[in-house]
């Protein structure tokens, strides 16, 4: 890593329990509240802070990727569409279980 390219954006000091306090800047840029957690990703040996909710929803955009080209959906009617199906289809599976 060349230090010259990286900028500081908070300085913080390390309790003797070990706890920081993220600066509300921060916080505000991971969309992170009271109680929330994050998460510490590692890569070639430095750390990233994220906010493990967006990196979820990253991951599971990723995972669908293609999926709509895949089914033939061009637009939001037919996702409308393939729910109503899908839940016609369950509706009739439990009403034949029953």
């Amino acid at each position: 890593m060349n230090f010259k390219e990286v900028k500081i954006m908070e300085l913080e000091k390390i309790t003797t329990k070990g706890q920081i306090t993220l600066p509300i800047n921060i916080r505000r840029q991971l969309n992170l509240k009271d109680g929330d957690k994050v998460a510490f990703i590692e890569n070639d040996g430095q750390y990233t802070i994220v906010n493990p909710t967006m990196l979820a929803f990253e991951n599971a955009q990723k995972a669908f990727e293609g999926e709509a080209e895949r089914l033939g959906l061009k637009d939001v009617d037919d996702v409308v569409k393939l729910i109503k199906e899908y839940r016609a289809e369950k509706r009739a599976e439990d009403e034949g279980e029953n």
